[in-house]
């Protein structure tokens, strides 16, 4: 049976980060600004999660910064309501193999953001916990939005739902006005849809759809990054009501971006969504549907 260890720890100038690690793999968050998980990885190797070298380490800035690593926010997007300043301090516990992250209420939105993170003791394996509480006087409709913020290079794998609906359709896709359908970076494949991180690549590219499977990969570093979570059918989402995943990439990172059903939150009242990551090493990039279905779809079976 493995360990968990947690320890208070300085990274890249934030002083008051911590460090959670079972030997196999470690997630670093931070307690100086955020929440944020900065670092995930095996020990001692490469960050899965972008940094933005010249936001690492520094906080009190009066406009948000993206810093890299995991985020939550909710939606669905909108300037001011989703771009709060989170730059100060937070509060952070430590619970069974974990810790739990207290974000003060965002004085503009009243709204109040929990993540905890749970790590397997013996797999390269973590569960996090995302909650959003209305400390508000009146009902707010969101969503519980998880963004991961991927670092440079890889290539990202998100299954098509390939359900037999006969003469009805069974897929839809979200597209932004930036969007370019012959975008060199995506592939339409039969069953997955791939999409590349270029670094050459400035312009922005976002899709979203109803990931009825419930997981997407990030193929990097040889390693591979799983992310898995509950798409709920039948129930409203953010951005044309359908999209329970969503991602976008530029030229310094890719996001991988879960979200929960739109939910009218009551005052006092919480809403929480869970996503699990798992990373495996020595895994290479696909470049076929079928090396997709040879490797990366057993890994997601297990």
């Amino acid at each position: 049976m493995g360990k968990v260890d947690i320890l208070k720890k300085e990274y890249k100038g934030w002083s008051n980060c911590i460090e959670i690690s079972n030997g196999i793999i470690d997630l670093i968050a931070t307690s100086d600004v955020g929440p944020r998980l900065i670092r995930f990885g095996f020990v001692g190797r490469d960050n899965e999660f972008c940094e933005v070298s010249e936001q690492i380490g520094t906080t009190g800035d009066s406009k948000w910064n993206i810093y890299g690593g995991h985020r939550l926010w909710h939606s669905p997007e909108e300037d001011p309501r989703s771009y709060q300043p989170d730059n100060s301090q937070v509060e952070w516990s430590e619970k069974e193999n974990g810790i739990v992250l207290n974000q003060p209420v965002e004085p503009w939105t009243q709204i109040k953001k929990d993540i905890e993170v749970t790590m397997s003791p013996d797999e390269a394996k973590v569960t996090v916990l995302h909650r959003l509480t209305n400390k508000g006087a009146w009902p707010v409709e969101l969503s519980v939005w998880a963004l991961s913020v991927m670092a440079p290079g890889g290539k990202q794998v998100i299954p098509q739902n390939t359900t037999e609906t006969g003469l009805l359709p069974n897929r839809m896709l979200s597209l932004w006005p930036y969007t370019k359908l012959n975008d060199h970076r995506v592939f339409w494949g039969e069953k997955f849809i791939t999409l590349k991180q270029d670094k050459d690549t400035k312009e922005a590219f976002k899709i979203g759809l109803p990931n009825e499977n419930g997981w997407a990969a990030y193929a990097n570093h040889g390693h591979l990054f799983v992310k898995q979570y509950k798409h709920i059918p039948g129930v409203l989402y953010p951005d044309f009501s359908a999209s329970s995943y969503e991602t976008y990439t530029c030229d310094y990172m890719m996001e991988m971006e879960s979200l929960s059903p739109l939910t009218t939150l009551q005052p006092g009242m919480s809403v929480e969504h869970t996503e699990v990551w798992a990373l495996y090493d020595n895994v290479d990039v696909p470049s076929t549907e079928k090396e997709i279905e040879e490797i990366i779809v057993p890994l997601i079976k297990k």
